[in-house]
Protein backbone atom coordinates (compact mmCIF):
# COMPACT_ATOMS: atom_id res chain seq x y z
CA UNK A 1 0.00 0.00 0.00
CA UNK A 2 1.20 3.58 -0.60
CA UNK A 3 2.25 5.68 2.40
CA UNK A 4 -0.72 6.96 4.36
CA UNK A 5 0.84 8.84 7.27
CA UNK A 6 -0.74 11.88 8.85
CA UNK A 7 1.29 14.17 11.09
CA UNK A 8 2.34 12.35 14.26
CA UNK A 9 0.07 13.59 17.08
CA UNK A 10 1.39 14.00 20.61
CA UNK A 11 -1.88 12.71 22.06
CA UNK A 12 -4.91 10.78 20.91
CA UNK A 13 -8.09 9.73 22.71
CA UNK A 14 -7.73 6.18 21.34
CA UNK A 15 -4.59 4.62 19.86
CA UNK A 16 -4.95 1.43 17.84
CA UNK A 17 -1.78 -0.63 17.32
CA UNK A 18 -2.04 -2.49 14.03
CA UNK A 19 -3.22 -1.29 10.62
CA UNK A 20 -4.84 -4.39 9.18
CA UNK A 21 -8.57 -4.86 8.63
CA UNK A 22 -9.14 -5.40 12.36
CA UNK A 23 -7.44 -2.18 13.46
CA UNK A 24 -8.90 -0.14 10.61
CA UNK A 25 -12.36 -1.60 11.19
CA UNK A 26 -12.26 -0.63 14.86
CA UNK A 27 -11.03 2.86 13.98
CA UNK A 28 -13.87 3.33 11.50
CA UNK A 29 -16.48 2.15 14.01
CA UNK A 30 -15.12 4.43 16.75
CA UNK A 31 -15.11 7.45 14.45
CA UNK A 32 -18.69 6.69 13.40
CA UNK A 33 -19.64 6.65 17.10
CA UNK A 34 -18.27 10.13 17.54
CA UNK A 35 -14.82 9.49 19.01
CA UNK A 36 -12.95 12.54 17.71
CA UNK A 37 -9.33 11.51 18.18
CA UNK A 38 -8.54 8.04 16.85
CA UNK A 39 -5.04 7.12 15.70
CA UNK A 40 -3.97 3.88 13.98
CA UNK A 41 -0.26 3.07 14.12
CA UNK A 42 1.18 0.53 11.70
CA UNK A 43 4.82 -0.60 11.75
CA UNK A 44 4.90 -1.18 7.97
CA UNK A 45 2.43 -0.48 5.15
CA UNK A 46 -1.22 -0.61 6.12
CA UNK A 47 -2.80 -4.01 5.60
CA UNK A 48 0.40 -5.59 4.30
CA UNK A 49 0.45 -8.61 6.61
CA UNK A 50 -2.40 -11.10 7.26
CA UNK A 51 -5.02 -8.82 5.67
CA UNK A 52 -3.09 -8.77 2.38
CA UNK A 53 -2.14 -12.46 2.39
CA UNK A 54 -5.65 -13.75 3.13
CA UNK A 55 -8.13 -15.34 0.74
CA UNK A 56 -11.13 -13.21 1.71
CA UNK A 57 -13.50 -16.12 2.35
CA UNK A 58 -16.61 -15.23 4.41
CA UNK A 59 -17.81 -18.71 5.27
CA UNK A 60 -18.91 -19.34 8.85
CA UNK A 61 -21.08 -22.30 7.84
CA UNK A 62 -18.65 -24.26 5.69
CA UNK A 63 -16.61 -25.79 8.54
CA UNK A 64 -19.00 -25.33 11.48
CA UNK A 65 -20.29 -28.39 13.30
CA UNK A 66 -22.36 -26.65 15.99
CA UNK A 67 -24.08 -23.34 16.71
CA UNK A 68 -21.58 -22.38 19.41
CA UNK A 69 -20.38 -18.94 20.57
CA UNK A 70 -17.82 -18.67 17.79
CA UNK A 71 -20.32 -19.64 15.10
CA UNK A 72 -22.76 -16.98 16.36
CA UNK A 73 -20.02 -14.35 16.26
CA UNK A 74 -18.87 -15.35 12.77
CA UNK A 75 -22.42 -15.62 11.42
CA UNK A 76 -23.29 -12.16 12.78
CA UNK A 77 -20.21 -10.71 11.08
CA UNK A 78 -21.01 -12.27 7.73
CA UNK A 79 -24.48 -10.73 7.90
CA UNK A 80 -22.91 -7.26 8.18
CA UNK A 81 -21.00 -7.55 4.89
CA UNK A 82 -23.70 -6.64 2.32
CA UNK A 83 -24.38 -3.30 4.01
CA UNK A 84 -20.67 -2.77 4.69
CA UNK A 85 -19.85 -3.25 1.00
CA UNK A 86 -22.40 -0.59 0.04
CA UNK A 87 -21.25 1.82 2.74
CA UNK A 88 -17.58 1.48 1.87
CA UNK A 89 -18.31 2.03 -1.80
CA UNK A 90 -20.18 5.22 -0.92
CA UNK A 91 -17.46 6.39 1.48
CA UNK A 92 -14.41 5.45 -0.57
CA UNK A 93 -15.47 4.79 -4.15
CA UNK A 94 -13.87 1.33 -3.85
CA UNK A 95 -15.80 -1.82 -4.77
CA UNK A 96 -14.68 -4.54 -2.34
CA UNK A 97 -16.08 -7.14 -4.76
CA UNK A 98 -18.43 -8.93 -2.42
CA UNK A 99 -19.24 -12.12 -4.34
CA UNK A 100 -22.49 -13.81 -3.29
CA UNK A 101 -22.26 -16.85 -5.59
CA UNK A 102 -21.83 -19.13 -2.56
CA UNK A 103 -19.42 -21.78 -1.33
CA UNK A 104 -19.14 -25.52 -1.98
CA UNK A 105 -17.64 -28.17 0.29
CA UNK A 106 -16.93 -31.37 -1.65
CA UNK A 107 -16.40 -34.95 -0.47
CA UNK A 108 -14.21 -37.58 -2.15
CA UNK A 109 -14.44 -40.42 0.37
CA UNK A 110 -17.18 -42.17 2.31
CA UNK A 111 -15.80 -40.72 5.55
CA UNK A 112 -15.91 -37.18 4.16
CA UNK A 113 -19.45 -37.78 2.91
CA UNK A 114 -20.52 -38.87 6.40
CA UNK A 115 -19.03 -35.68 7.88
CA UNK A 116 -20.92 -33.54 5.38
CA UNK A 117 -24.12 -35.42 6.17
CA UNK A 118 -23.81 -34.53 9.86
CA UNK A 119 -23.08 -30.91 9.03
CA UNK A 120 -26.04 -30.79 6.67
CA UNK A 121 -28.43 -32.15 9.29
CA UNK A 122 -27.55 -29.80 12.13
CA UNK A 123 -27.53 -26.73 9.89
CA UNK A 124 -30.86 -27.68 8.38
CA UNK A 125 -32.26 -28.13 11.90
CA UNK A 126 -31.01 -24.64 12.76
CA UNK A 127 -32.81 -23.19 9.75
CA UNK A 128 -29.57 -22.23 7.98
CA UNK A 129 -29.32 -22.08 4.19
CA UNK A 130 -27.58 -25.28 3.07
CA UNK A 131 -28.11 -27.58 0.08
CA UNK A 132 -27.12 -31.22 -0.50
CA UNK A 133 -25.74 -31.88 -3.99
CA UNK A 134 -25.21 -35.29 -5.59
CA UNK A 135 -22.24 -36.12 -7.80
CA UNK A 136 -24.16 -35.18 -10.94
CA UNK A 137 -25.56 -31.97 -9.42
CA UNK A 138 -22.24 -30.64 -8.17
CA UNK A 139 -20.45 -31.52 -11.42
CA UNK A 140 -23.20 -29.74 -13.37
CA UNK A 141 -22.71 -26.69 -11.16
CA UNK A 142 -18.89 -26.75 -11.37
CA UNK A 143 -17.67 -28.87 -14.32
CA UNK A 144 -14.05 -28.21 -13.32
CA UNK A 145 -14.42 -30.51 -10.32
CA UNK A 146 -12.82 -33.93 -10.34
CA UNK A 147 -14.95 -36.82 -11.55
CA UNK A 148 -14.11 -38.52 -8.24
CA UNK A 149 -16.30 -36.13 -6.26
CA UNK A 150 -19.05 -38.04 -4.44
CA UNK A 151 -21.26 -35.19 -3.25
CA UNK A 152 -21.09 -31.66 -1.87
CA UNK A 153 -22.75 -29.14 0.37
CA UNK A 154 -23.59 -25.76 -1.08
CA UNK A 155 -23.78 -22.79 1.27
CA UNK A 156 -25.53 -20.00 -0.67
CA UNK A 157 -24.96 -17.50 2.15
CA UNK A 158 -21.21 -18.06 2.51
CA UNK A 159 -19.52 -15.40 0.40
CA UNK A 160 -16.10 -14.01 -0.48
CA UNK A 161 -14.62 -10.53 -0.71
CA UNK A 162 -11.50 -9.11 -2.37
CA UNK A 163 -9.56 -8.57 0.86
CA UNK A 164 -6.94 -6.28 -0.68
CA UNK A 165 -9.65 -3.95 -1.97
CA UNK A 166 -11.22 -4.11 1.49
CA UNK A 167 -7.98 -2.75 2.99
CA UNK A 168 -7.96 0.09 0.43
CA UNK A 169 -11.60 0.94 1.09
CA UNK A 170 -11.10 1.01 4.86
CA UNK A 171 -8.09 3.29 4.47
CA UNK A 172 -10.07 5.78 2.40
CA UNK A 173 -13.07 5.55 4.73
CA UNK A 174 -11.13 6.05 7.96
CA UNK A 175 -9.15 8.94 6.54
CA UNK A 176 -12.38 10.61 5.40
CA UNK A 177 -13.78 10.15 8.93
CA UNK A 178 -10.81 12.00 10.40
CA UNK A 179 -8.81 9.06 11.74
CA UNK A 180 -5.05 9.71 11.99
CA UNK A 181 -3.15 7.03 10.07
CA UNK A 182 0.53 6.63 10.95
CA UNK A 183 2.47 4.05 8.95
CA UNK A 184 6.11 2.93 9.12
CA UNK A 185 6.06 3.63 12.83
CA UNK A 186 7.04 0.83 15.23
CA UNK A 187 5.38 0.71 18.64
CA UNK A 188 8.08 -0.25 21.13
CA UNK A 189 5.84 -0.69 24.15
CA UNK A 190 2.52 0.23 25.72
CA UNK A 191 3.24 2.63 28.56
CA UNK A 192 1.44 1.72 31.81
CA UNK A 193 1.58 3.54 35.14
CA UNK A 194 -0.33 2.75 38.35
CA UNK A 195 -2.41 0.11 36.59
CA UNK A 196 -3.62 2.24 33.71
CA UNK A 197 -2.54 3.01 30.16
CA UNK A 198 -0.80 6.35 29.61
CA UNK A 199 0.18 5.98 25.93
CA UNK A 200 2.61 4.24 23.60
CA UNK A 201 6.35 4.56 23.02
CA UNK A 202 7.08 4.51 19.29
CA UNK A 203 9.97 4.91 16.87
CA UNK A 204 8.67 8.43 16.21
CA UNK A 205 8.26 9.39 19.86
CA UNK A 206 5.75 9.12 22.68
CA UNK A 207 2.01 9.39 22.06
CA UNK A 208 -0.19 9.91 25.07
CA UNK A 209 -3.58 8.17 25.22
CA UNK A 210 -6.22 7.08 27.71
CA UNK A 211 -7.09 4.01 25.68
CA UNK A 212 -4.90 1.66 23.65
CA UNK A 213 -6.29 -1.14 21.47
CA UNK A 214 -3.83 -3.91 20.69
CA UNK A 215 -4.76 -5.19 17.22
CA UNK A 216 -1.30 -6.17 16.02
CA UNK A 217 -2.18 -9.67 14.79
CA UNK A 218 0.66 -12.17 15.12
CA UNK A 219 2.80 -9.54 16.87
CA UNK A 220 0.26 -8.82 19.62
CA UNK A 221 1.87 -10.90 22.36
CA UNK A 222 5.19 -9.08 21.90
CA UNK A 223 3.49 -5.79 22.86
CA UNK A 224 0.87 -7.01 25.35
CA UNK A 225 1.62 -5.67 28.84
CA UNK A 226 -1.18 -7.80 30.30
CA UNK A 227 0.30 -11.02 28.86
CA UNK A 228 -3.25 -12.17 28.14
CA UNK A 229 -3.16 -12.47 24.36
CA UNK A 230 -0.71 -15.42 24.07
CA UNK A 231 -0.89 -15.25 20.26
CA UNK A 232 1.54 -17.10 17.97
CA UNK A 233 2.14 -16.73 14.22
CA UNK A 234 0.92 -19.56 11.98
CA UNK A 235 2.33 -19.38 8.47
CA UNK A 236 -0.10 -19.83 5.61
CA UNK A 237 1.18 -20.11 2.04
CA UNK A 238 -0.99 -19.31 -0.98
CA UNK A 239 -0.75 -19.84 -4.74
CA UNK A 240 -2.30 -17.76 -7.50
CA UNK A 241 -3.08 -19.09 -10.99
CA UNK A 242 -4.20 -17.26 -14.11
CA UNK A 243 -7.61 -18.61 -15.15
CA UNK A 244 -9.09 -16.84 -18.17
CA UNK A 245 -11.83 -17.74 -18.71
CA UNK A 246 -12.42 -18.55 -15.06
CA UNK A 247 -12.83 -22.30 -14.49
CA UNK A 248 -14.94 -21.95 -11.30
CA UNK A 249 -17.71 -19.72 -10.00
CA UNK A 250 -17.97 -20.80 -6.35
CA UNK A 251 -15.40 -20.86 -3.60
CA UNK A 252 -14.61 -24.59 -3.44
CA UNK A 253 -13.53 -26.32 -0.23
CA UNK A 254 -12.14 -29.79 0.23
CA UNK A 255 -10.71 -31.57 3.25
CA UNK A 256 -7.18 -30.33 2.40
CA UNK A 257 -7.75 -26.78 1.17
CA UNK A 258 -9.75 -24.46 -1.05
CA UNK A 259 -9.97 -22.63 -4.37
CA UNK A 260 -11.09 -19.01 -4.67
CA UNK A 261 -12.05 -17.62 -8.10
CA UNK A 262 -11.57 -13.88 -8.54
CA UNK A 263 -13.37 -11.60 -10.97
CA UNK A 264 -10.13 -10.52 -12.65
CA UNK A 265 -9.23 -14.04 -13.79
CA UNK A 266 -7.05 -15.04 -10.86
CA UNK A 267 -7.67 -18.33 -9.07
CA UNK A 268 -6.26 -18.56 -5.54
CA UNK A 269 -5.39 -21.88 -3.92
CA UNK A 270 -4.52 -22.40 -0.28
CA UNK A 271 -3.35 -22.90 2.24
CA UNK A 272 -0.72 -24.35 4.52
CA UNK A 273 -0.94 -24.18 8.30
CA UNK A 274 2.60 -24.12 9.71
CA UNK A 275 4.31 -23.30 12.97
CA UNK A 276 7.35 -21.56 11.50
CA UNK A 277 7.79 -18.57 13.79
CA UNK A 278 8.12 -15.32 11.85
CA UNK A 279 9.65 -17.02 8.82
CA UNK A 280 7.57 -15.78 5.86
CA UNK A 281 9.35 -17.75 3.16
CA UNK A 282 7.36 -19.59 0.53
CA UNK A 283 8.72 -23.14 0.50
CA UNK A 284 8.93 -25.75 -2.25
CA UNK A 285 7.19 -28.22 0.06
CA UNK A 286 4.34 -25.78 0.66
CA UNK A 287 3.91 -25.03 -3.03
CA UNK A 288 3.81 -28.72 -3.97
CA UNK A 289 1.33 -29.48 -1.17
CA UNK A 290 -1.07 -26.77 -2.35
CA UNK A 291 -0.70 -27.80 -6.00
CA UNK A 292 -1.56 -31.41 -5.11
CA UNK A 293 -4.63 -30.28 -3.18
CA UNK A 294 -5.76 -28.01 -6.02
CA UNK A 295 -5.34 -30.75 -8.64
CA UNK A 296 -7.33 -33.15 -6.50
CA UNK A 297 -10.22 -30.67 -6.48
CA UNK A 298 -9.95 -29.54 -10.10
CA UNK A 299 -7.58 -31.43 -12.45
CA UNK A 300 -7.95 -28.65 -15.04
CA UNK A 301 -5.64 -26.54 -12.87
CA UNK A 302 -2.76 -28.46 -14.48
CA UNK A 303 -3.34 -26.32 -17.59
CA UNK A 304 -3.18 -22.98 -15.73
CA UNK A 305 -0.13 -20.77 -15.27
CA UNK A 306 1.12 -20.15 -11.75
CA UNK A 307 1.55 -16.35 -11.60
CA UNK A 308 2.17 -15.60 -7.92
CA UNK A 309 2.78 -17.13 -4.49
CA UNK A 310 3.03 -15.65 -1.03
CA UNK A 311 2.83 -16.35 2.68
CA UNK A 312 1.37 -14.58 5.69
CA UNK A 313 1.06 -15.01 9.44
CA UNK A 314 -2.27 -15.95 11.00
CA UNK A 315 -2.51 -14.85 14.66
CA UNK A 316 -3.57 -17.93 16.64
CA UNK A 317 -4.47 -17.91 20.34
CA UNK A 318 -4.13 -21.01 22.55
CA UNK A 319 -7.71 -22.15 21.97
CA UNK A 320 -7.95 -21.05 18.29
CA UNK A 321 -10.52 -18.38 19.23
CA UNK A 322 -10.28 -14.58 18.93
CA UNK A 323 -9.20 -12.48 21.90
CA UNK A 324 -11.61 -9.56 22.22
CA UNK A 325 -12.21 -7.22 25.10
CA UNK A 326 -10.84 -5.01 27.83
CA UNK A 327 -8.12 -5.94 30.28
CA UNK A 328 -9.32 -6.41 33.84
CA UNK A 329 -5.93 -5.48 35.27
CA UNK A 330 -4.82 -2.56 33.09
CA UNK A 331 -7.36 0.23 32.77
CA UNK A 332 -7.60 1.57 29.24
CA UNK A 333 -6.12 -1.49 27.51
CA UNK A 334 -8.20 -3.49 25.04
CA UNK A 335 -7.25 -6.47 22.90
CA UNK A 336 -8.55 -7.39 19.47
CA UNK A 337 -6.37 -10.17 18.14
CA UNK A 338 -6.15 -13.94 17.67
CA UNK A 339 -8.52 -14.02 14.71
CA UNK A 340 -6.48 -16.89 13.24
CA UNK A 341 -8.04 -17.99 9.92
CA UNK A 342 -11.02 -15.64 10.15
CA UNK A 343 -9.69 -12.09 10.29
CA UNK A 344 -11.43 -10.89 7.12
CA UNK A 345 -14.70 -12.58 8.10
CA UNK A 346 -14.65 -11.18 11.65
CA UNK A 347 -13.51 -7.64 10.83
CA UNK A 348 -16.98 -6.00 10.73
CA UNK A 349 -18.28 -7.52 13.98
CA UNK A 350 -14.97 -6.93 15.74
CA UNK A 351 -15.10 -3.24 14.84
CA UNK A 352 -18.71 -2.91 15.90
CA UNK A 353 -18.37 -4.74 19.24
CA UNK A 354 -15.02 -3.24 20.24
CA UNK A 355 -16.25 0.29 19.52
CA UNK A 356 -19.40 -0.36 21.54
CA UNK A 357 -17.36 -1.65 24.47
CA UNK A 358 -14.88 1.24 24.41
CA UNK A 359 -17.52 3.96 24.14
CA UNK A 360 -20.03 2.47 26.60
CA UNK A 361 -17.66 0.70 28.98
CA UNK A 362 -19.91 -2.36 28.77
CA UNK A 363 -19.08 -5.72 27.19
CA UNK A 364 -21.58 -6.78 24.49
CA UNK A 365 -23.02 -10.25 25.10
CA UNK A 366 -21.77 -11.55 21.74
CA UNK A 367 -18.20 -10.57 22.64
CA UNK A 368 -18.13 -11.77 26.26
CA UNK A 369 -17.04 -15.40 25.57
CA UNK A 370 -13.85 -14.14 23.91
CA UNK A 371 -12.56 -12.03 26.78
CA UNK A 372 -8.77 -12.03 27.29
CA UNK A 373 -9.51 -12.87 30.93
CA UNK A 374 -10.31 -16.45 29.94
CA UNK A 375 -6.53 -17.01 29.98
CA UNK A 376 -6.07 -15.64 33.51
CA UNK A 377 -5.42 -19.05 35.12
CA UNK A 378 -2.87 -20.05 32.48
CA UNK A 379 -0.99 -16.75 32.81
CA UNK A 380 -1.05 -16.83 36.62
CA UNK A 381 0.47 -20.30 36.72
CA UNK A 382 3.16 -19.53 34.12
Amino acid sequence: MPAQSNRFPGNSEVVIIGGGVIGLGIARALAQRGVREVTVIERDDFGCEASWAAGGILAPQVEADAADDFFRLAHASRELYPDLAKELHSESGVDIELDTTGTLYVAFTEEQEDELCLRYRWQQNEGLAVEWLTHDQVRALEPCLSRDVRCALRFPGDFQVENRRLVTALLHSTRKLGVSLIDHCAVKQVSVAAGRVRGVETSQGFMGSQHVVLAAGAWSSVLDPSRRSQVEPIRGQMLCFRSEPQIARHVIYGARGYLIPRRDGRLLAGSTNEQAGFDKRVTEEGVESIKAMALELAPQIATLSLIDKWAGFRPRAQDDLPVLGMSAEIEGLSLATGHYRNGILLAPITGKLMAEAIVSGKVPDLMAPFSPERFRAAVSSA
